[in-house]
């Protein structure tokens, strides 16, 4: 019996929920920060094409997209549809301004409050990272720099580990029936074992099915949420570790 190739096939009735990970304004900074584009010259064709295919993976993995994600969907469509219509010398003089400036506008907006946001958090709390008692130069040592990675890092880095996975076998009979809490179990206690930062791919084994690749992405969604685990980079599309909080 041979195994799905794709987890939508077997669909799971397990659902990750995340109200406040991220927004359709974080998915669009990603992949103009992704992609090196210019956000005053957005390729709107694609980028709407891109937007839609992470939109696709999301329900493929079974998260509960909010409905901001499809108004910005079909915004983009709106779009890249007034973009691609021929347009007469009257139609441009009544337009002026470029369908893509209020999209523009809201970016630059939403990325200037993000970017204040994250100085505020990154600023030494008492007793938490700031205490009373000095420490010599000696015993001081500099942090390394850790930069929050998104959710949309986390499906960039679950598509390369399903990239790697190898045909199927198709007389293969699966017989364990891994489940998400297992994968939740699991994945505690190797960081409990290592007691330190695990690369995330070392999560996905090159021998591992699609099934249990996806199964433990959606773990680590879980373990995110739950703020069990914390998932980083030391750079912008780097290497994504995931340490116990």
């Amino acid at each position: 019996m041979p195994e799905c190739d794709t987890y939508s096939e077997e669909r799971s009735p397990y659902t990750i929920r995340l109200e406040t990970f991220e927004g359709p304004l974080d998915l669009l900074l990603h992949l103009t920060q992704k992609n090196e584009m210019d956000i005053f010259n957005i390729p709107i064709a694609l980028i709407t094409e891109q937007y839609m295919e992470y939109l696709k993976w999301m329900k493929t993995l079974n998260l509960d997209i909010a409905g901001e994600y499809l108004l910005m969907a079909s915004t983009l469509l709106h779009i890249k549809s007034k973009m691609l219509l021929p347009q007469t010398q009257e139609d441009e003089e009544e337009e002026g301004e470029d369908p893509r400036a209020e999209l523009v506008r809201r970016l630059l907006e939403y990325q200037k409050y993000k970017s204040a946001a994250s100085e505020l958090i990154n600023r030494p709390l008492l007793d938490r990272d700031v205490f009373v008692r000095l420490t010599s130069q000696r015993e001081t040592q500099p942090a390394e720099e850790h930069i929050e990675a998104t959710l949309f890092d986390l499906i960039d880095a679950l598509r390369k580990a399903l990239d790697r996975v190898k045909g199927e076998s198709f007389h293969e009979v699966v017989l364990d029936r891994l489940t998400v809490e297992d994968k939740v179990q699991e994945i505690l206690l190797l960081l409990q074992k290592e007691n330190r930062s695990l690369p995330f791919h070392l999560l996905f084994p090159e021998q591992s099915s699609r099934r249990v690749i996806v199964i433990t992405f959606l773990a680590i969604l879980e373990l995110v949420k739950t703020k069990w685990i914390r998932v980083f980079q030391t750079s912008p599309f780097e290497t994504i570790r995931i340490s116990p909080v």
